[in-house]
């Protein structure tokens, strides 16, 4: 992780939680935001650590991750730009039970412990809007529990493939087979036979290392009710701060 020069600085109001604050609560924080860089395979947190910064991306993929005792893990929901990493910060935990983990590299402002408890105290939109997420973010997690119960293989790539693309400012997606079966919890082999079977259909092409979106109609056409309720319900909880006319 490292600082960014101002130069090349994104807007911070590509993060969505960002874009939706009022002028003045967004004019008090702005000062206090950090820009880094979010390296590709950058564990933010590991189970247990007492978080010190809320993170708010502005591109590029977040996965939280649960590790079992036996070494087996799986992901429990991604975070990109309509959302924010460290939600232990305001919830009173202080810890999460699951890793963070950057699936695809990206960059976030990031704000400290101390103003975000400040915030919060406030009472204002970033509190209202933190815990709205949060409830968009149990939404994920548990529509993630049900899906890896009682969907497909095929169902649960595909789920996981167009949330990650909905994250993402490309068609193209650097990562490989192996660690998409540490993500989804299964056999590397089962992943490549999905894979394989999605490639022939002309969903997606496989490369080393790579995946690519050719047709997302068809991966729609696969994939379970799991995405669309997701979907709608952080729809319905934090709509779009610039919603189409």
């Amino acid at each position: 992780m490292s600082k960014i020069a101002a130069a090349n600085a994104p807007d911070p109001k590509l993060n969505q939680i960002l874009a939706s604050l009022p002028a003045a609560d967004y004019a008090r924080i702005l000062p206090e935001l950090e820009l880094v860089e979010m390296p590709r395979g950058w564990t933010m947190s590991e189970s247990g650590d007492h978080v010190n910064f809320l993170h708010f991306p502005t591109s590029g993929i977040v996965s939280l991750i649960y590790a079992l005792e036996d070494g087996s893990s799986s992901e429990i929901a991604l975070v990109g730009n309509e959302g924010m990493i460290g939600i232990s910060i305001y919830m009173g935990g202080e810890s999460m039970p699951s890793s963070t983990e950057v699936q695809s590299a990206g960059q976030a402002y990031r704000l400290s412990r101390k103003i975000m408890k400040r915030e919060f105290a406030l009472g204002g939109k970033l509190q209202h809007l933190a815990l709205l997420y949060t409830q968009a973010l149990i939404c994920q997690t548990s529509q993630t529990a049900v899906c890896n119960q009682h969907h497909s293989l095929v169902q649960q790539f595909c789920r996981w493939v167009l949330t990650s693309f909905d994250r993402l400012q490309s068609d193209t997606m650097l990562i490989t087979q192996e660690q998409i079966s540490h993500l989804l919890g299964v056999r590397r082999e089962s992943v490549t036979q999905t894979a394989g079977l999605l490639h022939k259909e002309g969903a997606i092409a496989c490369s080393r290392g790579r995946i690519e979106l050719l047709d997302r109609a068809k991966l729609e056409e696969r994939v379970c009710e799991c995405y669309a309720a997701v979907n709608e319900e952080c729809a319905r909880l934090l709509p779009h701060p610039n919603p189409p006319q």
